[in-house]
């Protein structure tokens, strides 16, 4: 294989490129579909009254093929400035509860991880973007990857 056709090869091959992220929130785990008593029961202490925060890893994975020219999946910071703009400004130090996206919706980790996905995929149009992970603490992570690759129940 000669090395200009190792390029076009690069050029037509997929590769993933995945930035990590770091942001600030707290929450409250509270439906008021429940009892006070279920509300409990289902979220334990992550249903105190005055909330809990977390400090949030966000992983954003993209793909795409490699550019000859560039050697990247995408610009770097064309997706840093996307997801400082439109994810980390707006969740960075916030309460979730009192967001509009989480009025009707439980703030947990896996709907904050589905509503950072659908900004993501609305807007962000340098690369394909696979999935959305959040690590919330060292022991519970979160990931989605789309309505597409959600199995029936």
């Amino acid at each position: 294989m000669s090395a200009s056709s190792g390029l076009d090869a690069r050029s037509i091959m997929k590769a993933h490129l995945t930035r990590r992220y770091i942001f600030s929130a707290s929450h409250r785990l509270h439906s008021a579909e429940m009892s006070e008593e279920e509300n409990v029961e289902t979220y334990g202490k992550c249903n105190n009254p005055h909330g809990h925060g977390h400090n949030y890893i966000l992983e954003v994975t993209v793909s795409g093929a490699v550019d000859p020219a560039t050697g990247m999946v995408c610009n770097l910071v064309d997706l840093d400035d996307f997801v400082e703009r439109e994810v980390l400004d707006h969740y960075n130090l916030e309460n979730l509860n009192t967001l509009q996206e989480f009025s009707q919706t439980v703030p947990t980790t896996e709907n904050l991880c589905i509503e950072i996905f659908e900004i993501m995929h609305r807007g962000f149009r340098h690369a394909h973007l696979e999935r959305v992970r959040i690590e919330e603490t060292m022991m519970n992570s979160f990931e989605y990857a789309g309505a597409d690759n959600v199995p029936s129940r």
